[in-house]
């Protein structure tokens, strides 16, 4: 399964490989972009499957991004009760991140991965030469996951990328180490918690606030998954600092790493007129990882220091973001 951008660059080529391997194959191919993660598409891709007569001892093999990732998944998750499925991500914020784990979803029109499953792959295969015909744009929204790392639990980690940024984006050993870092950054907290219950909690540093974003700019390509999580991060920071939780300065750096490798750091710096902040608030309180009526929020005491807190007025999230809006 992979999407129409995927299929003209690497399609062909793995089908040619599957095929010297005697391993017979039938192609799914979807639209390209965070709407292929819709209940109209989720249904065609189900039916496809079943008509290709896909038996449980066969599997699911998702070539592409994090939508197609999410996508294939939540396919393999459900159709004939489960089978299995293969990660082979061609994106940096899909070999970084939405790969490892097992989460799978669709969107809902209440916003972002609100439909889905838990469901691990059976195998993940990053090749990181694919990153190579990534336009520029989806890299840099693909960092943004890989900055996360550093900020939520590994600060030298982050001192490192805040030296090294430009050779993770022009590829070589830099880029490698960085993937293998967030990697097992990443495996090392779904093996404590696949089931987001705890630790794994702290992966959504930049998702409450960004997750809002990106519902509000209609999961468009206005504003990629990475660009909102990179400016949710940024939002998670300062609000941070404006309750105390750590200095004005360390914030402000965070901020400036987003900012000097050209992710959207403010709100106005996403593209177009954002909503309301009662919209934006509405839509909070839409995200999964609500509890009791209280969005959970990823906040920080320094970098590399960041835990959940459950316990955020709303009155506080609401004087934040109108004095944030009203900079536009």
């Amino acid at each position: 399964m992979t999407d129409e951008n995927v299929a003209r660059v690497a399609l062909d080529a793995l089908e040619a490989t599957l095929a010297v391997s005697a391993i017979a194959s039938t192609r799914v191919i979807v639209p390209a972009g965070e709407g292929a993660k819709s209940f109209r598409i989720f249904e065609q891709a189900c039916e496809q499957v079943i008509a290709a007569r896909i038996e449980r001892s066969d599997l699911v093999l998702a070539l592409g991004g994090g939508v197609i990732g999410d996508l294939a998944g939540f396919v393999a998750s459900v159709v004939r009760r489960g089978l299995d499925y293969v990660q082979v991500p061609t994106t940096l914020l899909a070999q970084v991140d939405s790969s490892v784990g097992g989460k799978t979803a669709i969107n809902s029109a209440h916003g972002k991965n609100l439909i889905g499953a838990f469901h691990q792959p059976v195998l993940v295969v990053a090749d990181t030469a694919t990153l190579d015909t990534l336009p520029p744009r989806e890299f840099r929204a693909g960092y943004a996951e890989v900055v996360k790392y550093g900020l939520l639990g590994d600060a030298a980690f982050f001192s490192w990328l805040e030296t090294n940024w430009r050779e993770v984006f022009e590829g070589g050993p830099g880029r490698e180490q960085a993937i293998a870092v967030c990697c097992r950054a990443k495996a090392a907290i779904v093996a404590r918690d696949e089931r987001e219950t705890g630790d794994r909690q702290l992966l959504n540093l930049g998702h409450t606030f960004g997750h809002a974003l990106e519902a509000a700019t209609g999961f468009s390509g206005r504003l990629l998954h990475g660009e909102a999580v990179a400016a949710g991060m940024a939002l998670a920071f300062e609000f941070s600092a404006r309750r105390g939780l750590l200095p004005a300065a360390e914030a402000d750096r965070a901020i400036r790493h987003l900012a000097d490798v050209g992710l959207p750091a403010r709100p106005q710096d996403i593209p177009g007129e954002l909503p309301s902040v009662d919209r934006l608030l509405d839509l909070m309180a839409q995200d999964k990882k609500i509890k009791r009526g209280m969005p959970t929020f990823i906040l920080v005491r320094g970098i590399g220091a960041a835990f959940v807190d459950t316990g955020v007025d709303a009155s506080d999230v609401r004087a934040f973001l109108d004095k944030k809006l009203a900079k536009q």
